[in-house]
C-alpha cells in the first residue's frame, strides 16, 4: 500500500506539472461551465416557468454536476494521449505499482477539478445562487461532487486506454457533452416524455445534480411524483452510482494499463 501511494503521488505530481505547462484543456473545462451558466441563466432563465432567480439557483448545482461528469472527458483525453505517445509504455518499464499510474492521473484530475469549481461557484453566487444549508451542506455537496469526478475519471481512463487513436478519443470525448443534456442538470425532468424522463432520472448526473441541490437547500431538490429511485433518493443514488462506477472501472482501467495497447 505504501508503494502504491508513493508511486501514485509521483504520477500525480507529474500530471499537475503537465497541466501547468499545457493548460489548454484545464482552461476549456473551467470556462465552458461559466459560459453556460451565463447563457442559460440569463437567456433561458427568463423563458422558463421558473422565475429567473429561482432557475439560476436550480442551474448552478446542475452545472457543478456536469463539471464533475467531465472527468469522463478529461480522463479519456489524458489516457489516450499518454498511451499513443509512448508514455504508458515507459511507465510499464519502471518498478512501480501498476495501479499507481491511473490512480495518480485520476487523483490529479480531482485536485484540478476542486480548484476549477471555485470560479464557477463565485459566478453563481454573484448571480444569486445561495447555499441555504450552511457549511456542512456545502462540504457534503463538494465531497459528493469530487467523489463522482473521481469515478468518472476512472471511466474515462479506461475508455482512453481502449481508444485506437488520439483522434478517436477526441471524437468520443466530444460526444460526452450530450450526457448532461439527458439529465436534470439544466431542466427538471417532470415535463419530459415518459421514456425520456426515465432515461434522464436514471442518468447518474441527475442524481448528483439533485443531491447537490438537496444538500445546499436549493430549488428543484424535491422529488416529483412517480420519480425513479435515484431521483427520489438523490444523495443515496449519487453515492451508489459513484461507488458502482469506481468498483467496475478502477479494476478494468488498471488491468488495461498493465496489458498495454497490443492486448
Amino acid at each position: 500500500m505504501s508503494t502504491l501511494l508513493s508511486d501514485g503521488a509521483a504520477v500525480l505530481t507529474r500530471q499537475l506539472q503537465k497541466a501547468r505547462h499545457a493548460p489548454a484543456l484545464l482552461i476549456l473545462t473551467q470556462t465552458m461551465p461559466i459560459t453556460m451558466l451565463l447563457f442559460f441563466g440569463y437567456v433561458f432563465g427568463s423563458a422558463l416557468a421558473m422565475p429567473g432567480a429561482e432557475y439560476r439557483e436550480f442551474l448552478v448545482p446542475g452545472l457543478l454536476a456536469a463539471t464533475a461528469a467531465n472527468g469522463l472527458m478529461t480522463g479519456l483525453f489524458t489516457a489516450a494521449q499518454d498511451a499513443h505517445r509512448g508514455v504508458m509504455d515507459r511507465f510499464r518499464t519502471l518498478p512501480m505499482s501498476r495501479s499507481a499510474v491511473p490512480l495518480g492521473q485520476t487523483g490529479a484530475d480531482v485536485l484540478t477539478t476542486a480548484v476549477s469549481m471555485v470560479p464557477l461557484m463565485l459566478v453563481g453566487l454573484a448571480m444569486g445562487w445561495r447555499i441555504e444549508n450552511g457549511l456542512p451542506g456545502a462540504l457534503a455537496a463538494l465531497g459528493l461532487l469530487l467523489l463522482f469526478r473521481f469515478a468518472t475519471a476512472w471511466v474515462g481512463t479506461y475508455l482512453g486506454l481502449l481508444s485506437k487513436s488520439e483522434e478517436a478519443a477526441g471524437q468520443l470525448g466530444g460526444a460526452t457533452f450530450v450526457l448532461p443534456m439527458l439529465s436534470s442538470a439544466y431542466l427538471p425532468t417532470a415535463g419530459l416524455p415518459g421514456w425520456l424522463r426515465t432515461v434522464a432520472e436514471w442518468n447518474p448526473i441527475s442524481a448528483v445534480a439533485t443531491a447537490v441541490r438537496e444538500l445546499c437547500g436549493n430549488a428543484g431538490a424535491e422529488a416529483e411524483a412517480g420519480a425513479a429511485w435515484p431521483a427520489a433518493h438523490p444523495v443515496a443514488g449519487a453515492l451508489v452510482w459513484s461507488l458502482v462506477l469506481l468498483a467496475l472501472f478502477a479494476p478494468l482501467a488498471t488491468r488495461r494499463f498493465a496489458r498495454g495497447l497490443t492486448a
